[in-house]
């Protein structure tokens, strides 16, 4: 058996599909280019997605000189309502992009049921939902097609890389013509993934973390290293020359091993998200609600504050490893928005939700630490 099948039959045992349903990228953001390429997006075309989201995903649908019309997010889910999304099609509208955020699938039957009576095509995006279910179904199994990430921080990593699921076979022989005009990634793109992930693994400590997270960041949009995204992914929207870029063979290897792990780590976060809600819950503070829990995989724990960069500073200097996603509407980004067809005014919920977001760590051996944390900085805490 070659890598390639057998890093898609251990994905495909957690999707519940066939590994023949599942194509491999080398970012998520590819498998999404792909899959709107190949259901039929065009020039002119309007794709829906959350309000709230990465700079990467209307990237894609202009790619494809297509429009991305944001739809407002809801602030118990952090995702679209039905009825948001409704209001928002015209009959330019040719797809609906339902995102799971940190992890949550919301309204995704009532979504679907709709655009097959509009005869609009649906894609989940499931970049933070992997392993999750919606329904007691994995996520991603609803709509026409689903991605997937593998990202540092994704549920499992193989550094970057991505994945999708085409759950309506008409698009499988249009995906398979169009993967042929993926790129190899060379052998120096291998080693240098293969060496940062080496370094990820086994140099990154709680007293170097901030520091060379920011050094990451900086080299990655200078693009002397491999990360999530390059410098005019962030700047313009021009596609790279190098975007539609295939899997290599250390991603493949990375992911084999790392996705054993997925059970054992979903459970920590939701071990530590329950602890996050409960304590939030006693100090009368927004928290994810309980009947939420059971479609909620917790890749990371949202939290609202009202000074992020007092919060961001202070979690800093007692060694918690706090997230920011989202900086703004289409994460990082947080000028120019008219190049990615973003009115702010658009979305307010969205727009308010990113100047107050953060996120606290799932995936940690000791959650009791981040809510004593919490406790010294409950002032600033919406």
């Amino acid at each position: 058996m070659d890598l390639h099948y057998k890093y898609k039959e251990s994905i495909g045992k957690y999707l519940l599909v066939s590994p023949d349903n599942i194509f491999l990228y080398w970012k998520g953001r590819v498998a999404l280019y792909a899959l709107l390429k190949a259901v039929g997006i065009r020039e002119g075309d309007e794709v829906l997605l959350s309000g709230l989201t990465c700079v990467v995903v209307p990237n894609a649908i202009i790619y494809l000189k297509a429009i991305p019309k944001y739809v407002d997010v809801s602030t118990d889910t952090y995702n679209p309502t039905f009825n948001a999304y409704c209001e928002k099609v015209t009959n330019k509208t040719k797809a609906i992009i339902i995102q799971n955020t940190f992890g949550l699938s919301s309204n995704v039957e009532e979504i679907v049921k709709f655009a097959k009576e509009k005869n609009l095509v649906t894609i989940e995006d499931c970049t933070h939902g992997f392993g999750g279910t919606y329904n007691n179904k994995p996520n991603g199994s609803y709509c026409d097609a689903a991605i997937y990430s593998t990202q540092w921080n994704k549920p499992f990593s193989t550094g970057i890389g991505g994945f999708c699921l085409l759950n309506n076979s008409q698009f499988i022989s249009k995906i398979f013509l169009i993967n042929k005009e993926l790129i190899t990634p060379t052998f120096l793109e291998e080693f240098v993934l293969s060496l940062q992930y080496w370094i990820h693994k086994n140099l990154i400590n709680e007293n170097n973390y901030w520091i060379l997270r920011s050094l990451y960041r900086k080299l990655s949009k200078l693009g002397i290293v491999i990360g999530s995204s390059q410098g005019i992914e962030l700047t313009d929207n021009k596609r790279p020359s190098n975007y539609f870029k295939g899997v290599s063979k250390v991603q493949l290897k990375i992911g084999i091993r790392n996705i054993q792990n997925l059970e054992m780590n979903l459970n920590k976060r939701r071990e530590n998200a329950i602890l996050y809600s409960e304590f939030l819950k006693l100090h009368n503070k927004k928290y994810i609600s309980e009947d939420l829990w059971c479609n909620h995989s917790f890749l990371v724990y949202p939290l609202l504050v009202k000074d992020r960069m007092n919060f961001m500073l202070k979690a800093e200097r007692n060694r918690i490893k706090i997230g920011d996603w989202f900086v703004s509407p289409i994460h990082p980004v947080i000028e120019n928005f008219y190049k990615w067809d973003l009115n702010e005014d658009s979305i307010p919920i969205s727009s308010y939700l990113s100047k107050h977001l953060v996120n606290l760590p799932t995936l940690e051996n000791d959650g009791q630490k981040v809510t004593n944390f919490l406790l010294t900085t409950l002032d600033n805490i919406i």
